[in-house]
């Protein structure tokens, strides 16, 4: 098994670092930098929902949730 050695080293190490900088591109720095888009698409899709279906408290037929591991204060 032989060792990268010189240019052919570098190159290697380029296409990995390259590599991880395509795969995360339009994961995390495309949404970053074009929010707008994602701001507008979010209230479009919000706005075809029932929320009454997605919020029981809006129906009126359930109570809010509430923590059950609230501590209440005996004063």
């Amino acid at each position: 098994m032989s060792r990268l050695k010189g240019w052919k080293y570098v190159a290697f190490l380029s296409a990995f670092v390259g590599g991880i900088g395509l795969a995360t591109y339009p994961i995390i720095i495309y949404p970053m930098t074009h929010i707008e888009d994602y701001k507008k698409s979010q209230e479009e899709n919000r706005a075809q929902l029932d929320q009454s279906r997605l919020r029981p408290e809006v129906a009126g037929n359930m109570n809010k949730w509430t923590d059950p591991f609230e501590r209440k204060n005996n004063d």
